[in-house]
């Protein structure tokens, strides 16, 4: 019967009487592992934000392509339609000789200045000039000044309020934290 134990090939560091050593060797194995996994996880952080940005990149690059594909918001190959082409008209026949052409006409053209007018030497009279309408009086000037002479319009005269159709002032607010604080003297 083989000796109760390990089983053959592994290596167990407390069953060779080295039990405070073992124990440091686990804590600096752990602290090793702990750091490894620190790295790993800051790794993989890295890596979880270049991928959504790498998504975002190709959603927006997705957009884009929508946006100039054929039935997008911007359509390079759309075209206005042409307006439907326009004949010539059928080419004149020209006509007989008939002579020669009659002279043109001038381009600059004349002016014919008016003929100076007479003056009249006799006004026309046709009826008698009416009288002018007598002068209105001027008003009397006064001594005192255009402002002083200033009188109101009686029908717009403000009438006082009663003093019992006015609403009574609120009472003074406190302030959020209490009494305002009186100013310095």
């Amino acid at each position: 019967m083989p000796p109760p134990g390990p089983p053959p090939g592994s290596y167990s560091p407390q069953m060779q009487g080295h039990a405070p050593n073992s124990r440091n060797m686990m804590m600096d194995f752990s602290k090793g592992i702990a750091t490894e996994v620190r790295y790993l996880l800051a790794e993989i952080g890295k890596l979880r934000d270049e991928r959504r940005q790498l998504q975002y990149e190709i959603a927006e690059l997705m957009a884009v392509k929508s946006k100039f594909s054929s039935n997008g918001e911007f359509q390079p190959e759309w075209r206005p339609p042409q307006p439907p082409a326009i004949e010539a008209p059928p080419p004149e026949e020209p006509p007989a000789d008939a002579g020669p052409h009659p002279p043109a006409k001038a381009g600059w053209r004349v002016v014919h200045k008016r003929p100076e007018r007479k003056a009249r030497t006799v006004p026309k009279i046709t009826a008698a000039p009416t009288p002018p309408p007598p002068a209105l009086p001027e008003p009397p000037k006064p001594e005192a000044p255009a402002w002083a002479q200033w009188r109101p319009n009686p029908l717009l005269a403000p009438t006082p309020v009663p003093a019992s159709a006015m609403p009574n002032s609120p009472p003074p607010r406190a302030g959020l934290f209490g009494p305002s604080t009186p100013p310095p003297k």
